[in-house]
């Protein structure tokens, strides 16, 4: 593709060379440069992509885009300096593919807690309605019913692209993307042109990269300013950043919520452990999925599908028959009768609403005995947050390794421990190996009692000093109640 074609709506500073080339491919990573390629400098939080253009051009990469030129340049490269390459590589990545999202219905769903589910449920829900659908999500994407591994929540802007193409390619009506905070920050979905928005909630997280709480909300914010007059942003009313971020929208404004006036709304009839009992705008349905949480996620998804066009009716049928996500309270219940349940909640706002469930589904006749961690290199301020609410809302609290990454797992536990308010502390115990603290819960548990396993969800890995051991909550959870039954 000729450059100049691919640098289209790039805000440009300056050229030295040629922009009437063909280029081969745009890389970020100067170890993936061959012959032809354009090189685009990122400055990343660990490294700087200028360190590497050297690199790049001794590969054969023809083109290079960066925010400063370098003092040497090389003769027969085409340098194009920007203002931003990570906004500059998003519009690149997009002019490459053929702006695959302006052929796709793309719905884009940002919050703390809820993205996963939201995301993937609609990825089923519309599946089931007959169409071709594309998934973009932290467990996996989907190009119709071909998946692929996910390694980010919201991946970078050429793997975006280069997936929404296949999914126009291979005949896609629709496609439903998580959008991160740092995905947003990061500019990895700009140039995409989004159908709608879904904002869920905004608790404590990330704050290890925002720094500040209301720097992580304008960066949400910044998602529906962005959206064009002809999408529709939905956002929760219940939660009171909701209202914010459609403050300076141009989409169509919507809302939702449970316990508040909005556009679509619900009421909790009966809240079980086999499904919910909801009014939805004043139609009852019963679905798969527990939780006043998941109930606020599928109030998301049926004002999403009304606005992409479904037919309220079928909306309530579909919804009816979708189940939960992988890891998002996810249970088995042993021949024992001891309840099993893998959770992804790893912020204090997430397992509150996960031990707010339990309770409610419980009978206080058995106890609850919670497994919790929290993860290293990551903030550290809800370390203690979570502990507390783990220790006040169960019977025992057993705190242990997520993933400790760079961090050693002891010194984790130790800041988590510091939550923990003294009429609590009996109640709790703390086991570094995560195994040996699932399997203390279920040696424990008798009869009747529930265990909830939080922090991990879907992962099937531990990651240890740079290391990615294999490791799934369900499946080593499932293994020691067998045992235990022998």
């Amino acid at each position: 593709m000729v450059l100049k074609d691919i640098l289209y709506k790039v805000a440009i500073e300056a050229v030295k060379g040629s922009t009437d080339i063909e280029v081969n491919k745009i890389e970020f990573d100067s170890r993936k440069i061959v012959s032809g390629d354009a090189f685009v400098a990122i400055k990343g939080t660990v490294s700087d992509g200028h360190d590497f253009i050297e690199k790049a051009i001794g590969l054969g990469a023809t083109v290079v885009v960066c925010e400063v030129l370098p003092s040497a340049i090389a003769e027969g490269i085409t340098y194009i300096q920007v203002a931003d390459t990570s906004s500059a590589l998003a519009y690149m990545a997009a002019n490459f593919y053929g702006n695959p999202s302006a052929d796709l219905k793309l719905v884009g769903v940002t919050g703390t807690n809820g993205k996963t589910t939201i995301a993937t449920l609609l990825y089923q829900l519309f599946k089931n309605a007959g169409y071709k659908v594309g998934l973009l999500s932290t467990v996996r994407i989907m190009v119709d019913e071909t998946e692929f591994k996910a390694t980010h929540t919201t991946p970078d802007s050429l793997t975006i692209n280069h997936y929404l193409r296949e999914m126009v390619e291979t005949g896609c009506d629709y496609c439903f993307m998580e959008v991160s905070s740092h995905g947003i920050h990061q500019k990895r979905t700009e140039g995409l042109h989004f159908t709608g928005g879904i904002f869920t909630n905004l608790s404590h997280d990330h704050l290890d990269y925002h720094t500040t709480f209301a720097e992580y909300r304008d960066v949400k914010k910044s998602f529906f300013d962005n959206l064009p007059k002809t999408a529709f942003a939905i956002t929760n009313t219940d939660d009171k950043n909701g209202p914010v971020m459609l403050q300076n929208t141009k989409a169509r404004k919507l809302t939702y919520a449970l316990k508040s006036y909005a556009d679509y709304r619900a009421q909790v009839l009966e809240n079980q452990l086999s499904g919910l009992l909801m009014k939805i705008n004043d139609q009852e349905v019963w679905v798969r999925l527990i939780g006043s949480f998941n109930a606020y996620n599928l109030l998301a998804i049926y004002g999403a599908a009304v606005q992409l066009g479904l037919e309220e009716q079928e909306t309530l049928r579909l919804l009816s028959e979708l189940e939960s996500v992988s890891g998002r309270f996810q249970f088995i219940v042993s021949e024992s009768n001891i309840t099993a349940i893998v959770d992804y909640a790893h912020t204090p706002d997430a397992l509150e609403n996960v031990l707010k469930t339990i309770e409610d589904i419980r009978t206080k006749n058995e106890q609850l005995i919670t497994v919790v961690g929290c993860g290293g290199d990551r903030d550290k301020t809800k370390r203690p947050i979570m502990a507390k609410i783990a220790s006040e809302m169960s019977d025992k609290a057993i705190f242990t390794s997520d993933n400790p990454r760079s961090e050693q797992p002891e010194a984790i536990i130790e800041d988590m421990e510091k939550g923990v308010e003294g009429q609590n502390f009996k109640k709790t115990l703390s086991i570094v190996d995560r195994k040996q603290a699932i399997k203390t819960a279920c040696q424990l548990a008798q009869s009747g009692d529930i265990i909830l396993i939080a922090g991990k969800g879907h992962e099937t890995y531990q990651e240890i000093q740079g290391v990615r051991y294999d490791f799934d909550d369900m499946k080593i959870v499932k293994e020691l109640l067998e045992q235990l039954n022998k």
